[in-house]
C-alpha cells in the first residue's frame, strides 16, 4: 500500500523538467491536448517500515515520484498520499487464479513470463551496443566525450571534434527477436513465484538490524539483491535505496552505521545509488530519461560533491545510459553546439552550422524499450499491410459505415493509424472491426482494462449487422474485445503462432494514452509482418502510470495517418467534458439532474455529503444503485482521501469487522495484479488460501501475504485507477486540501468517467475553474520521437 509521503523537495522536483520546447515534452496551454501527467508511484510493499524509516525510526516517504518529477502530483498534492501507477498495490504479480482455471496460467503468471520475454530482448539489444566499459573503470568513449562536451558548452568551449563531427552511425532495424512457439497449456494450476529463501531472508534481517534498518524490509532487499544480499549490503550499504520506499539520507544513516569512519558524502557507491534512485523517481513522475544538466545539478543539491564523477561512474557501471540527441526545432531546450569543421564525410559537414543538442541520461530498462519501439513502429510504418482484400472492397466497406469511412480507408492502406475521440467514437473502432471481419481479417480490440473490454463488446454486441462480406472468405464470429494485459499475456486473445507473434490481422488499441514504453515495446515486437495497428483514445485523459507519452509522442511526430472523430459525446455531460477538454468550465443545462454541484467548506463534510449521496441520494433522485455509482478523489491520505471515504463507506454499505486484513464478503475492492493496473471487484469470501474476489466475472484468489500489498477498498478511487473504466453515476468529491493537486486532464479524466450522472462535491471553490483553465498536463521527457525521425518519412 502507499505510505504518507513527505511533501517534494523544491530542488529535486525542479531538476527533472525538461523545459520548454524541448522535443518528446509537451508545455504550455497546448499540453492539454496531449493527455495529463498525474504522477503515480509504483510499489508499495514496504509501506509499514518505510512509516518508521530506516534509520533510526526516522518517518519518510516510501514514494517519491513527485519529488523526481514536476511538484507534487495531482494524486498526492494536498493529501499527503502518494499512489501507485495508479493502483496503489505495488509488487502484486503474483496473484494465483482460480482452482476451476486448472491447466492455464493466471493471468499475472503470464503476464510475468511476457515480461521475463521482454527483458531477454532488450538484453539481447543491450549486448549489440558498445562493448561494455569493466566494472569500476572510469568511463571512456563516447559517453564520456557526451560529458566533456556539456561540460565545454556551459564553459564557452568548443566541445572536442570527435563528439559531434564524427556521422551518426546509421539506425538499422531491430534484430528478429527468437521466436518461441507458444507453449501448450500445463495439465497442473502454476504455481506462484516464490520469494526468498528464509535463511537469506534472516541474514538481511540481521544486518538490516545492525544498521538501524527496520527489519520488515529484509524479504523485499532479500528479493532484489539476490543471494548473497547481505554481502551486498555489507559492501555497499547505499544498496538499501533500491528498496521502494528508502530515500537517500535514509540509506546514509544506514551507511553510517555500517561503515562508521569509511562513510563519506563523497563515497564513489552513494554517488552511484543516489544518480540511479533519481533516475528511478523520474520514470515514476512519467519520463523515460534526465537532460544531464539538470541531473548534475540535483546531484549537488542531494549533497554529491561531485556529480560529474557519481554520472560517470554510474555509467561506467551499466547501471544507465547516456544518449545524444540532435534537435531541430528553434529554441530547443538544449545546447548549442558548433558543428566540427573537420571532414567528416557527412554532407554539409564544416559548414559552420551550430548543431542544437541535448544530452540524455536514462534507465536502461526504459531507454532499451524506447529504441525497441520506435524500431516496431518504424517497421509497421514503412512496411505495406498484408493485402486482405482488394481496395474496391474496402472502398465500398468504408462507403457503408458513414463516421467510420475515414477511419477504414486510413486502415485499408497503412500499418499505423491513430484515432482520437471521446466516449461517443468508440463506436468507429467498432465499426471497424465489423468491416474487418467481413473482410476476413483476424481483428481483436484490446482495452486497458476489463471494464473498457466488457463496455466495448456490448457495443460491438449492440452494433448493426456487419457489413456484407465482399470476399470469398466467410465472415469470423470468435470474440474481438480482451484486455491489452490478457493479450500479451496469452490469457485472453488469439494466441501466439508459431513463430511467437500474435496470430491476427488487425489490432485496434483503445485508451491508447495508458500505454507506456515497455508495454508499447511489447506489443510493437509481437505484432507479425503485415498486420495493421490502429491507436485509439481521447488524448485529453490523464497519461499513462508507466514512464513514457507513446500516444502523445506519436500525435506530435505525424509519422502516420491521424482519423480525428467528429462523434460528440451527448447531452450535458458531454457538453461539460467537451467544454474541460479545451480550458472551459462553463455551466451546463441538466434538466435531468445529469450534473449536480454539493458545496461543502471542510473535509468531514465532504466525507459525511459523500456517503449520503452515494447511499440515498443517486439512488433515490437518479435512480443509480450504490453498487454501480463510483467514487472519485485526487488522493489516498488526508481527511477526505480514498481510505478515510472507503471508511465510512463501508460502514454504511457493508458493516462488519474486517476480519481477513481488513475485508469481509461483500466489499467492493480495487485489485492490483501488477503495477499500473487496477481491477475492481468483490470480495466473495476468505479462506486458508486466501481472500476470495470477483473481478469482472473472473475468480482470483490473493493470497495472505499479497492481500494488504495488492488490494484496498473499492467505493473511492483515484482519477488514475479509473481511467479506463466508465460507471452510471460518480460522484467526484474535491476537498479544500486537494487544490494544489488539481489539472485539466485530471478534472477532465475524473468527470468523464460518469454515463449518466456526475455529482461533484466541491470544496476547492475557485481552485477547480482555474485548474481547468491554467494547469494543464505537467511535462515528461521522452527520446520517442527523436528516434522515430530517422527512421520514418513525415509526409505521412
Amino acid at each position: 500500500m502507499s505510505t504518507e509521503p513527505e511533501a517534494a523537495a523544491e530542488e529535486t522536483a525542479d531538476a527533472v523538467g525538461p523545459g520548454p520546447g524541448a522535443p518528446g515534452t509537451t508545455d504550455g496551454p497546448d499540453a492539454a491536448a496531449h493527455g495529463g501527467a498525474e504522477t503515480t508511484t509504483a510499489r508499495d510493499g514496504a509501506e509499514t517500515a518505510a512509516r518508521s524509516g530506516p534509520t533510526g525510526g526516522t518517518a519518510a516517504a516510501s514514494d517519491s515520484a513527485a519529488e523526481a518529477g514536476d511538484g507534487a502530483s495531482p494524486e498526492e498534492a494536498g493529501t499527503g498520499e502518494a499512489t501507485t501507477d495508479g493502483t496503489d498495490a505495488g509488487t502484486g504479480t503474483d496473484a494465483p487464479g482460480d482452482a476451476a482455471a486448472a491447466g492455464e496460467k493466471s493471468e499475472a503468471e503470464a503476464e510475468l513470463a511476457a515480461q521475463r520475454v521482454e527483458r531477454e530482448r532488450i538484453e539481447r539489444r543491450k549486448a549489440e551496443r558498445q562493448g561494455p566499459v569493466d566494472a569500476g573503470a572510469k568511463l571512456s568513449g563516447t559517453a564520456a566525450d557526451l560529458l566533456a562536451a556539456v561540460r565545454a558548452v556551459e564553459s564557452g568551449e568548443k566541445p572536442a571534434a570527435p563528439v559531434f563531427g564524427a556521422p551518426e552511425p546509421a539506425r538499422r532495424p531491430a534484430p528478429e527477436p527468437a521466436r518461441q512457439p507458444r507453449p501448450a497449456a500445463s495439465a497442473e494450476p502454476v504455481a506462484a513465484p516464490g520469494g526468498p529463501a528464509p535463511e537469506a531472508v534472516q541474514t538481511v534481517r540481521r544486518v538490516l538490524a545492525e544498521g538501524g534498518a527496520p527489519e520488515a524490509l529484509a524479504p523485499q532487499t532479500a528479493a532484489l539483491l539476490g543471494e548473497g544480499a547481505e554481502g551486498a549490503l555489507r559492501a555497499d550499504p547505499w544498496q538499501l535505496l533500491r528498496v521502494t520506499g528508502v530515500r537517500p539520507e535514509q540509506a546514509d544513516g544506514f551507511a553510517r552505521a555500517l561503515l562508521g569512519a569509511e562513510c563519506g558524502p563523497d563515497d564513489e557507491r552513494r554517488g552511484r545509488a543516489v544518480t540511479v534512485w533519481l533516475l528511478e523517481q523520474a520514470a515514476l513522475a512519467g519520463h523515460t530519461a534526465l537532460e544531464l544538466p539538470r541531473l548534475t545539478e540535483t546531484l549537488a543539491r542531494r549533497g554529491v560533491p561531485d556529480p560529474d564523477a557519481a554520472v560517470q561512474s554510474t555509467l561506467a557501471e551499466g547501471e544507465a545510459l547516456a544518449f545524444q540527441d540532435a534537435l531541430e526545432e528553434p529554441g530547443g531546450r538544449a545546447e548549442s553546439v558548433p558543428r566540427s569543421t573537420q571532414d567528416t564525410g557527412e554532407e554539409g559537414a564544416g559548414d559552420g552550422v551550430e548543431r542544437p543538442v541535448r544530452v540524455l541520461v536514462g534507465l536502461e530498462r526504459y531507454a532499451l524499450a524506447e529504441e525497441s519501439l520506435a524500431d516496431g513502429l518504424a517497421r509497421l510504418v514503412n512496411s505495406a499491410p498484408k493485402q486482405d482484400g482488394s481496395a474496391a472492397d474496402w472502398e465500398q466497406a468504408a462507403a457503408a459505415q458513414g463516421s467510420a469511412a475515414e477511419l477504414i480507408r486510413a486502415v485499408a492502406g497503412h500499418g499505423l493509424v491513430l484515432h482520437t475521440g471521446g466516449e461517443a467514437s468508440l463506436a468507429e473502432p467498432a465499426a471497424l472491426l465489423r468491416t474487418a471481419h467481413a473482410l476476413g481479417l483476424r481483428a481483436w480490440a484490446a482495452a486497458h482494462g476489463p471494464l473498457g473490454r466488457d463496455r466495448f463488446a456490448a457495443l460491438l454486441d449492440a452494433s448493426s449487422e456487419p457489413a456484407e462480406p465482399s470476399s470469398a472468405e466467410p465472415a469470423r464470429t470468435e470474440p474481438t474485445a480482451v484486455t491489452l494485459a490478457g493479450l500479451l499475456s496469452g490469457a485472453e486473445g488469439p494466441g501466439r503462432d508459431a513463430e511467437g507473434t500474435l496470430d491476427l490481422d488487425l489490432l485496434v488499441v483503445l485508451d491508447a494514452p495508458q500505454l507506456d514504453v515497455e508495454s508499447a515495446a511489447l506489443l510493437a515486437e509481437s505484432l507479425p509482418d503485415g498486420a495493421r495497428l490502429v491507436l485509439a483514445g481521447d488524448p485529453a485523459v490523464l497519461w499513462s502510470a508507466g514512464p513514457g507519452r507513446v500516444f502523445a509522442d506519436l500525435l506530435t511526430a505525424r509519422v502516420c495517418p491521424q482519423v480525428a472523430s467528429r462523434r460528440p459525446d451527448p447531452g450535458p455531460l458531454g457538453e461539460l467534458v467537451s467544454g474541460i477538454g479545451i480550458g472551459e468550465l462553463g455551466q451546463v443545462e441538466a434538466p435531468g439532474k445529469e450534473v449536480v454541484i454539493v458545496p461543502v467548506r471542510e473535509a468531514a463534510e465532504a466525507v459525511h455529503r459523500t456517503v449520503q449521496l452515494v447511499a440515498d441520494s443517486v439512488p433515490r433522485a437518479i435512480g443509480v444503485p450504490a453498487e454501480d455509482t463510483q467514487v472519485i478523489t485526487p488522493g489516498h491520505g488526508g481527511a477526505a482521501g480514498t481510505r478515510a471515504l472507503n471508511a465510512a463507506l463501508k460502514e454504511r454499505l457493508n458493516p462488519g469487522p474486517g476480519r481477513f486484513g481488513g475485508f469481509d464478503p461483500g466489499d467492493r475492492v480495487a485489485y492490483s495484479p501488477a503495477p499500473g493496473r487496477t481491477l475492481p471487484g468483490r470480495v466473495t469470501k476468505a479462506e486458508a488460501d486466501g481472500l476470495h474476489l470477483a473481478c469482472a466475472g473472473e475468480t482470483v484468489v490473493v493470497p495472505r501475504d499479497r492481500v494488504e500489498q495488492s488490494v484496498r477498498h473499492g467505493w473511492a478511487l483515484t482519477a488514475h485507477q479509473a481511467v479506463g473504466g466508465r460507471w452510471p453515476a460518480v460522484v467526484v468529491v474535491l476537498p479544500g486540501d486537494a487544490a494544489q493537486g488539481l489539472s485539466r486532464p485530471w478534472v477532465y479524466t475524473a468527470f468523464g468517467r460518469a454515463a449518466r450522472h456526475l455529482s461533484v462535491v466541491h470544496g476547492v471553490e475557485q481552485a477547480l475553474p482555474r485548474a481547468v483553465a491554467e494547469v494543464p498536463a505537467k511535462p515528461r521527457t521522452t527520446r520517442l520521437p527523436v528516434l522515430l525521425a530517422p527512421q520514418v518519412s513525415t509526409d505521412t
